[in-house]
C-alpha cells in the first residue's frame, strides 16, 4: 500500500492520507485512495500488464464521457492514465432506485445516440476485452463487423482451447454465413460502452449511474443491452422500457436478443470454458 500511496502522490500531485483495498474484479488490483484535499479516488493496477492496457482503458471512459454533457451516462473523471495503473474519481455506490433504472435507460440512449465515425475506432488498435486483446479495426457494415471482429475471433481462441465443441461452432458459423439476414434493419455506428454487465455499472446517490471498465467502440446499440439481460442488472426491465421510450429500437430487436449475446458467451468461453460454449452453441441454433 505504500508504494501504491507514492505512485498516486506523484501523479496527483497530492498527498494520500489513506489507503484501503476494494473488493471484486479478478483482473486488476483496486485500491481506494484518501486525498489529503478531502477527495477520494480509485487506483487500479496490475502485474506485467500490457503498456497500453490502462491507456486504452482511460481513452474509453474519455470518449463515453464526450456523451454526458448531451444527456449521456456518466463515467468517472480520469484523474492519471499510465502503463501501470489508472486513477479514477472515487463513485461511491448506493442501493439501486426505480428513478435511476430509469435514468440510466435513458442516458444510455443519449450515449448511443452520440454515436461514432466507425463501426469499430477511427484508430484500429486492439482493446481489450477481459484479458483478450479485442479486433478493433473498423469495417464498412456493422454485420461484417461483428462477424469477422467480434465472432470469428473467439469462436477460433474457443476451439483452439478446447472450450467451443466442434457441432456448437458449427452452429456458430451457420449465424456468421447469414449475419445480413439476421442483423436486422441497418443502423449508424452507436457509441457503445462494450462490456455491460452489471458489475460494470455503479448506482450512486442523486439517482444517477455511471459506466466503468469499457470496451468503448462503434458498434450496434443492441449489443450493449443484450448484455445487460444476459448477465442480468437490478430494473433491468424499467432500464429497457425507458431506453425503449427514449430512443424506440428497431422491430424485432427482441428476436435478436442471441445473436448479439453471442460474443460475450464466445468470450467467455474463451476465458473460462465451462457451460458457455454449449451456452453459444444453444444461442446460434435458436436464430436457424
Amino acid at each position: 500500500m505504500g508504494a501504491i500511496a507514492q505512485r498516486a502522490e506523484a501523479l496527483l500531485g497530492t498527498a494520500v492520507a489513506a489507503t484501503s483495498p476494494v473488493a471484486g474484479g479478478d483482473i486488476c488490483t483496486s485500491t481506494r485512495l484518501r486525498l489529503s484535499d478531502g477527495r477520494s479516488a480509485l487506483m487500479k493496477t496490475r502485474p506485467h500488464a500490457p503498456a497500453d492496457f490502462f491507456t486504452t482503458e482511460a481513452a474509453g471512459l474519455r470518449w463515453l464521457g464526450e456523451a454526458t454533457a448531451g444527456g449521456g451516462v456518466d463515467v468517472p473523471e480520469v484523474l492519471a492514465a499510465e502503463e501501470d495503473c489508472l486513477v479514477l474519481a472515487w463513485v461511491e455506490s448506493t442501493r439501486p432506485t426505480l428513478e435511476a433504472a430509469e435514468r440510466f435507460g435513458r442516458s444510455l440512449a443519449a450515449t448511443h445516440a452520440a454515436g461514432s465515425p466507425v463501426f469499430g475506432t477511427e484508430s484500429g488498435g486492439d482493446g481489450y476485452i477481459g484479458t483478450l486483446p479485442l479486433p478493433q479495426r473498423s469495417a464498412p457494415t456493422w454485420p461484417e463487423f461483428y462477424a469477422t471482429r467480434r465472432l470469428l475471433p473467439y469462436l477460433k481462441l474457443g476451439r483452439d482451447r478446447g472450450h467451443v465443441s466442434p457441432e456448437d461452432a458449427g452452429a456458430v458459423e451457420s449465424v456468421v454465413r447469414r449475419i445480413v439476414d439476421l442483423a436486422g434493419p441497418d443502423e449508424p455506428p452507436a457509441r457503445l460502452h462494450g462490456d455491460l454487465w452489471g458489475g460494470n455499472v455503479l448506482w450512486s446517490g442523486d439517482n444517477r449511474v455511471w459506466l466503468i471498465d469499457p470496451a468503448a467502440h462503434g458498434g450496434h446499440r443492441e449489443t450493449d443491452l443484450a448484455m445487460l439481460a444476459l448477465f442480468g442488472v437490478p430494473q433491468l426491465p424499467r432500464v429497457l422500457d425507458a431506453y425503449d421510450e427514449a430512443a424506440p429500437l428497431a422491430e424485432g430487436w427482441h428476436d435478436r436478443v442471441a445473436l448479439h449475446q453471442l460474443f460475450p458467451l464466445l468470450v467467455h468461453a474463451c476465458l473460462f470454458g465451462g457451460g458457455y460454449g454449449p451456452r453459444a452453441g444453444e444461442a446460434a441454433r435458436s436464430l436457424l
